[in-house]
């Protein structure tokens, strides 16, 4: 045995994605006394400007972006309890497509082997029972999502650790969920054209497919806030237009992939750290 405790580490991209697919694991394992640290890869600076200035508009400043983005992902971290938070404090590369992907300095544009290295000093010294972060797509194909995903699955080749590795992920019987609430908030959104239906249709998993169902029910209050301190980009989260009750009905459970485990827990599993305690 150790004194050491139990840490889960979750790997994101940008300031606010630590709240929307996993502030409910952070905010309950924190409250079971286990180290919580969250690992930023981007400074978000291609999030709205103050006033809801987007990003290639006049008057948008990156750096400025990048200031506020870094004190509203402080106070989320507060909301949750976080233990640690590691800035990796690359630029934001933007939507694909966008210029800013091709940016010197983007994340996008950081060779993997030079995140990746980065990151496994951060897993040598925390040495995590668990890992998170996105699948090979990004969850929905965003360019410092895939980054993300391919420095964390570089790093963890580079050191000798064995941790618990889990993907984020939704059931297609929530994205469809997901789909008719939009609609209710909004009654004269147009049907998604063929191409852009066909590609939210590859968005998440069969249910049957997805190994790990984490109940944060209790903990969802906390997830609103900490969603709600990225206030700067409140035109974007369309979760917060829900209000407290209905967001907790909705987003109370956290669903997984689990792409590595040493400790022989059978799936389906309700605990990221099954086998380990």
């Amino acid at each position: 045995m150790t004194d050491r405790p139990l840490t889960l580490m979750a790997v994101h991209a940008h300031p606010d994605d630590e709240a929307t697919g996993t502030g409910g694991v952070l905010a309950r394992y924190a409250a079971e006394g286990i180290r919580t640290v969250l690992v930023t890869c981007t400074d978000g600076g291609c999030g709205d400007g103050p006033g809801g200035i987007k990003p290639g508009d006049p008057g948008h400043d990156p750096a400025a972006v990048a200031g506020m983005r870094r004190q509203e992902l402080e106070a989320s971290c507060d909301v949750l309890k976080v233990s640690d938070l590691e800035m990796l404090d690359y630029a934001d590369s933007g939507m694909m497509g966008w210029p800013s992907n091709d940016a010197p300095g983007s994340f996008w544009q950081t060779p993997v082997r030079e995140g990746a290295t980065r990151l496994a000093e951060l897993m040598r010294h925390y040495r995590p029972d668990v890992v998170v972060t996105y699948d090979e797509n990004g969850f929905y194909g965003h360019p410092d999502h895939i980054q993300a995903h391919r420095i964390t699955m570089a790093a963890l080749e580079m050191t000798e650790l064995t941790p618990k590795v889990y993907w984020t992920t939704v059931p297609r019987s929530m994205m469809q969920r997901f789909g008719e609430i939009m609609r209710e908030f909004h009654e004269d959104m147009p049907e998604p054209d063929p191409a852009e239906a066909a590609a939210l249709a590859k968005i998440g998993l069969p249910d049957d497919e997805i190994t790990t169902w984490v109940d944060t029910t209790a903990f969802s209050g906390q997830k609103f806030d900490s969603l709600a301190a990225h206030a700067s980009q409140g035109e974007n989260i369309f979760f917060l237009r829900m209000g407290k009750e209905r967001f907790g009905e909705l987003m109370g459970m956290e669903t997984f992939v689990r792409v590595q485990d040493a400790t022989g827990a059978p799936v389906p599993e309700n605990d990221l750290f099954a086998g380990l305690r």
